[in-house]
């Protein structure tokens, strides 16, 4: 069974889709061609809300919770991903774009730093993954999902107590154990990116049909966000 850390790459994202010869089939080329047209989507809506910074702010709550609404729907109704796809990565673009803008301002320069280190792990991964560097074996799927599942329930736990006014010092502290906490956490997220390009590839294999390409760039999309916000994250505690 395919598995993935990325939950919208489940183990049978693909393969249970069946297929649709009379739209085509998934591709690899097209998967990458929509993905590059997410990312454009993301990077306009972000730049707009750059431009208007003092309304960004009142920006990030809607824009969390409306994605979240829209992944949720994407990722249990993929036949609707030739829309929602779009349109997550529009509002994606608008966090971002909020959640930079404050980051930016408190230590100049590091958005561009942390996309440009994003693209670099991406390109990275991708050349470990098709060189046969990194082999998607069973055991490092099940790996890297044990890891993913783990932060995200220290997440979790981290974001419940915060609304008792608590925390888990080591996620935000800038000493050691933070920073390699951080390390740790884009270690994982990376390795995800792997999961993701075997998964797609698979998918294309099986002839899985067209409109899994748009779910294929969303799901890669959810990760690289996911990416970025830590790379952005860590950033932030060295500049500490």
């Amino acid at each position: 069974m395919l598995r993935s850390g990325n939950p919208a790459l489940r183990g049978d994202a693909f393969t249970r889709q069946g297929t649709d010869s009379s739209a085509g089939t998934m591709t690899i080329a097209g998967t990458a061609n929509k993905t590059i047209l997410l990312l454009i989507i993301a990077f306009i809506t972000a730049s707009l809300v750059w431009s208007h910074q003092q309304a960004s702010a009142m920006l990030l709550f809607p824009s969390l919770i409306i994605g979240l609404i829209i992944a949720m729907v994407t990722i249990f109704k993929k036949e609707y991903s030739p829309i929602t796809a779009p349109l997550y990565a529009a509002v994606e673009g608008v966090l971002l774009g909020t959640i930079s803008s404050y980051f930016n301002a408190q230590y100049p320069g590091i958005v561009i730093q942390a996309v440009a280190l994003t693209f670099a792990v991406l390109l990275c991964m991708l050349g470990a993954y098709r060189s046969g560097l990194i082999k998607v074996t069973e055991r490092f799927k099940l790996g890297v999902v044990a890891a993913t599942g783990g932060i995200m329930v220290v997440y979790l736990v981290s974001m419940v107590m915060s609304f008792f006014g608590a925390n888990i010092g080591f996620i935000h502290s800038n000493g050691l154990l933070g920073i390699g906490f951080s390390v740790f956490v884009i270690i994982i997220a990376s390795l995800n990116l792997v999961l993701d390009f075997d998964l797609i590839e698979k998918g294309a294999d099986v002839g899985a049909p067209k409109y899994m390409e748009w779910y294929g760039a969303f799901a890669l999309i959810v990760t690289l966000v996911w990416l970025y916000l830590e790379i952005l994250r860590l950033l932030a505690k060295l500049r500490r």
